[in-house]
């Protein structure tokens, strides 16, 4: 018998088939050189966006290494999915939302790129002026893209894949795209205020992080926390091919933000890779003071601690600071880990204590470290004299944590009086993989038995 198929099932291909046809009718204009590209800084550009992407494809595997086998694939589906929403919120809507025409120092005006119209022809970005805008936005299109996989890690197991979906689509237009404009924007309002924020701590690391505590307290705990049964991460070396492609692809997403192959680009990839290394190795020797073993799971947690911690000042902090940076975060990271797990917070991947308190040790930090000897066009901070710029980061990361916390919590509601947010009891005990994708990471494994 042949499935009766409900108005929400089609409603997603509707959508989609109404922007695919609605996209053939928007004006083509021609590519325009304005003269001032550089191939050197355009090649770099095309390197770093490819880096970044395959942080999705990173997260997919990180994440799905630590969870149940029975959710592995359901929980790399949500990552790689977000890649194909986004990337076509971006083109539709969401770049003109961040990077538009400023209104009021909150948002761009919707109407400025609307389906990309005009971005092959647009003068360039005034932060990579030596690359084309379309380049540009293919640049931030990869951070927008990693935002919403980031919050996976807190819903994993529990949130149902249409709740997920949704929530990728309303983070990004409401969360995501405010956020980027307020501080990547020139006049956006926490840019004029003299925030600082390099490559995504903020716009990218504490909004996922503080999204990912409200997602997981609104879906309430998973039956096996509150039954206290342990679960083993599925596979450690799908942990480690996770954070290793994550390390990799970082060098692209801090590096490239400095927006052209020079001497801060260097500067940048030092920094990334000196405070990775440093807060793999702060978290994995504070385990063993804590009386448990050196662990690889440990220490590629504590590495991409590290890379988040770098992220806001690794182009306006020096390479010794790093190593603090890095270490400092870790060890803060590791014991928000240990209290979190004392409580009833069912955050089941630690995504707020590594990226959400990454991100905002990270932001605050620079305040303190960030020197105009290293990019003259950022600040000095608390170390250097000037408390102001350290309580500006403060009072930034203060809104930034508020809003994202209390308009996410908000979306998680509206989506469940929309559609239900977790999935029954019965499909959480057979697992996602089998009940809302069809398939099974075990039938892989042990095909006889399938």
């Amino acid at each position: 018998m042949k499935k009766e198929l409900h108005l929400k099932q089609i409603l997603p291909f509707i959508f989609l088939s109404l922007v695919a046809v609605a996209s053939i009718f928007v004006p083509v204009l021609p590519n325009f050189d304005h003269g001032q590209y550089n191939s050197a800084d355009i090649t770099w550009i095309l390197v770093s966006c490819a880096l970044v992407f395959l942080m999705t494809p990173a997260v997919a595997f990180f994440y799905g290494g630590m969870v149940d086998r029975k959710n592995i694939l359901s929980t790399m589906m949500k990552s790689v999915a977000a890649a194909g929403v986004v990337s076509l919120l971006w083109v539709v809507v969401e770049f003109s939302l961040c990077f538009g025409s400023d209104i009021g120092g909150f948002i761009g005006d919707p109407r400025s790129f609307a389906f990309f119209k005009g971005v092959n022809s647009g003068h360039p970005w005034a932060g990579m002026p030596t690359v084309p805008l379309s380049l540009f936005s293919m640049f931030q299109l990869m951070f927008a893209i990693i935002a919403p996989s980031l919050v996976v890690g807190a819903l994993a197991e529990r949130i149902r894949f249409t709740s997920y979906i949704l929530f990728v689509v309303c983070f990004s237009l409401f969360i995501y795209a405010p956020i980027a404009h307020w501080s990547w924007h020139p006049n956006g309002f926490l840019a004029k205020m003299g925030a600082l924020d390099f490559a995504g701590g903020t716009v990218v690391h504490i909004s996922a992080g503080c999204a990912a505590l409200a997602g997981a307290m609104v879906l309430k705990p998973r039956k096996s926390m509150l039954k206290q049964q342990h679960i083993s991460p599925a596979n450690i070396p799908y942990v480690l091919m996770g954070a290793a492609l994550l390390w990799f692809g970082w060098f692209g997403f801090n590096a490239g933000s400095a927006g052209s192959a020079g001497v801060l680009a260097v500067s940048s990839f030092a920094t990334t890779n000196t405070a990775a290394g440093a807060a793999g190795l702060a978290w994995m020797f504070l385990d063993v003071v804590k009386g448990r073993k050196p662990s690889l799971l440990g220490f590629s947690i504590g590495a991409v601690v590290g890379l988040v911690a770098i992220t806001p000042g690794a182009g306006y902090v020096a390479i010794p600071q790093s190593i603090f940076i890095g270490f400092i975060t870790a060890g803060i990271s590791n014991y928000a880990v240990d209290y979190k797990g004392k409580t009833k917070l069912d955050d089941t991947l630690d995504v707020f204590p590594c990226h959400g308190i990454g991100g905002i040790v990270g932001m605050l930090l620079t305040g303190i470290f960030a020197t105009k000897s290293i990019n003259p066009a950022g600040n000095d901070g608390l170390l250097y004299g000037n408390a102001a710029f350290f309580f500006t980061q403060l009072q930034a990361m203060l809104i930034v944590v508020g809003y994202s916390f209390i308009v996410s919590y908000g979306i998680f509601k509206v989506i469940n009086y929309i559609v239900p947010i977790r999935v029954s009891e019965e499909e959480e005990e057979i697992g996602l993989d089998k009940t809302q994708h069809g398939e099974n990471y075990l039938e892989y494994l042990v095909p006889e038995k399938y």
